[in-house]
């Protein structure tokens, strides 16, 4: 190798410029004019086009990311279809036979199941702590831990990016072609991890029905991926940047970037990317979430549009390679966010009915009580929240809260005169109408509140839309008995799984024989968020059957306002003991049973860790969390 080469192949990637260090130690008249050809020849080339890009293991380790991902799903989905038969099965046989004949189902379990359960299945990342924020101060959250199981998918994912990313040709003497290499690589799988990132960000996800996982999963793994794109992006800038600093200089590089809609448009991308990610970080997120949110989509935006012309402008005959991904990308976003508009579109408006009209009421403990009639008929399941925005109360945004209650109002009916009609096909021909409890904290939920509150009637009527509803697909008519913890507003959640249940006792095609609810609240005022909706289930033929509900007020204001209506309607002062009480509910288990739990942070840990306790092999205890984390 010629002393030339030697020198070049001997500056790393972060040498400012090859040539001017060659020119500042031999001198002017020692370095000729073809050393100066070779030194650009042996670096230049290597900041262009898929000069030293190994191409061939860029759609190797594409492949392989997109199976690694794809692997995992297939997994959960197999999981899913074996989970979706059993519960059939179960449903089917148990619904039809008394409380004391589901004993086979109690026990019915792979031996192993339990400790899996216990020890990741359910597991926190580390003790106990889950869904309880940690936070600096009042004021700072840095966010949530995830569980055991999550931290391993996570875990695979990080990894495997990590394995793909490096493995590179490291023994190679020239240092610009290792960094060609790296730059087509880090680019490759970018843009590889964004196709995941945008399908797992949307509300209207395939994969949160097939492979029956919450939203909430899908938005940990988008965060996560999220930074992947980014730092695999900045090290795509940061390799070229070191070739062209040491081919062109700092003036160069910089003239290039200005005049070079190509090179342009990558940089734009990339500082979009370095913005989000800035933005993204968890004290900034939970202290500005609705500016985060608006400028997340706003730079979303711009990633996607720089990237399409970055691909498309390079020097390459047809852009890149990877241009049909990024084509692939802004489709699958566009399509999502076309999805909502038809879904908010649909759900209110009508020829018929017009507009959605909601009711607002204002309660004491700092609630208001939503109700809101749709112009037409929407399938609502159990266990399903949406989300609302209301004319007047900052609408361009729109907060998910789960669906307390659902009425369906039929269409009347002209042959019956008068007479109510309650046909299936009147129902779907009518009106629905959903209810909410929402608590006033700050920003939106606050003015909201406040704005009901002004009027100084009982209720105030505004325009509102909904858009939903989603999830509910966790379904417990499979189970003899569920237990139902609700902290505060969460309530919402656990009541809209109660009345279903009872009618489905009533008819006898469902396996529930006991249902226990356990709500956590601060005080007596809270029971009006609920009242009309509990009036009507306690009024219902056979409740006392099923249904058993535990009332724990933390903060009385006397000891008169605690008093138990009947033995099945029960209040108590002070926290429960959330051990013990589920430690008694398995010793009078029905059946296999559903623990479900939808409330703050803390709360959702105890139960969390007691349904890990209570894991053996003579009882099938299953545990369902609702939360929205962000």
């Amino acid at each position: 190798m010629s002393l030339i080469g030697r020198r070049i192949a001997a500056f790393g990637p972060f040498t400012p410029t090859a040539i001017l260090a060659l020119r500042e130690s031999e001198g002017p008249t020692m370095v000729k004019e073809q050393d100066v050809a070779s030194a650009v020849s042996t670096i230049a080339p290597f900041a262009t086009s898929l000069n030293g890009v190994d191409q061939a293991g860029n759609m190797l380790f594409k492949e392989m990311l997109w199976w690694t991902l794809g692997a995992m799903a297939l997994i959960v989905l197999s999981i899913r279809l074996v989970e979706m038969g059993w519960t059939k099965l179960r449903h089917v046989s148990a619904m039809s036979i008394p409380a004391e004949r589901q004993s086979y189902w109690k026990k019915s379990q792979w031996s192993w199941m339990p400790s899996l359960k216990k020890n990741l299945i359910y597991a926190p990342l580390w003790k106990k702590r889950h869904n309880r924020e940690i936070k600096l101060s009042s004021a700072i959250s840095i966010g949530t831990l995830p569980s055991r199981l999550h931290s391993v998918i996570l875990g695979i994912y990080l990894l495997s990016n990590f394995v793909y990313m490096f493995y590179e040709h490291w023994t190679q003497e020239n240092r610009y072609a290792l960094a060609a290499e790296i730059r087509g690589r880090s680019g490759t799988l970018s843009l590889v991890n964004m196709v995941p990132l945008i399908i797992m960000a949307g509300r209207n996800n395939p994969l949160i029905v097939m492979l029956g996982v919450s939203f909430d999963t899908y938005n940990l793994l988008h965060r996560w991926m999220g930074r992947m794109v980014i730092i695999e992006a900045v090290i795509h800038t940061i390799a070229w940047a070191c070739v062209e600093v040491a081919a062109d200089g700092f003036s160069g590089m910089n003239f290039k970037l200005l005049h070079d809609s190509f090179l342009a448009s990558g940089l734009a991308g990339t500082i979009a990317l370095v913005i989000i990610l800035f933005l993204s970080l968890s004290p900034v997120r939970h202290a500005f979430y609705e500016t985060f949110l608006n400028f997340h989509i706003i730079l979303a935006f711009i990633v996607f549009a720089m990237t399409w012309v970055h691909c498309a402008a390079a020097h390459i005959a047809g852009g890149l390679p990877q241009l049909p991904w990024v084509i692939a990308i802004f489709l699958i976003w566009v399509a999502e966010r076309l999805a909502r508009m038809f879904r908010l579109a649909y759900n209110n408006w009508s020829k018929k009915g017009g507009f959605t009209e909601a009711v607002v009421e204002p309660l004491a403990g700092d609630a208001s009580r939503v109700t809101m009639h749709l112009p037409r008929y929407v399938d609502v399941k159990p266990g399903t929240h949406a989300y609302v925005r209301f004319m007047g109360v900052n609408p361009w945004e729109n907060h998910p809260f789960s669906i307390a209650w659902v009425e369906h109002h039929p269409e009347a009916d002209k042959t019956t005169l008068g007479e109510k009609a309650e046909g299936e096909s009147q129902i779907k021909r009518g009106t629905t109408s959903v209810s909410f409890i929402i608590g006033a904290h700050t920003g939106f939920t606050r003015q909201l509140y406040n704005k009901a509150l002004k009027e100084g009637s009982q209720s105030i009527r505004i325009r509102a839309a909904m858009e939903g509803p989603y999830a509910g697909h966790h379904s417990l008519e499979s189970y003899g008995h569920a237990v139902l913890f609700a902290g505060s507003t969460g309530i919402t959640h656990q009541i809209s799984y109660i009345k279903p249940l009872i009618e489905g006792f009533n008819e006898g095609i469902i396996a529930t024989r006991r249902i226990t609810l356990v709500w956590i609240i601060r005080d007596t005022e809270s029971l009006e968020w609920v009242r009309p909706w509990m009036d009507e289930i306690l009024r219902m033929p056979r409740r006392r059957e099923i249904l058993n509900i535990r009332l724990f007020v933390t903060r009385p204001k006397n000891s008169k306002e605690i008093h138990s209506a009947s033995s099945t309607v029960q209040m108590f002062p002070g926290r429960p003991n959330i051990p013990t009480l589920l430690k008694k509910e398995v010793e009078g288990q029905i059946g296999a049973m559903c623990v479900s739990v939808c409330g703050p942070g803390a709360l959702a840990d105890d139960v969390r860790q007691a349904v890990r306790d209570v894991q053996d092999e003579n009882s099938v205890v299953d545990f369902v969390e609702e939360s929205f984390t962000w």
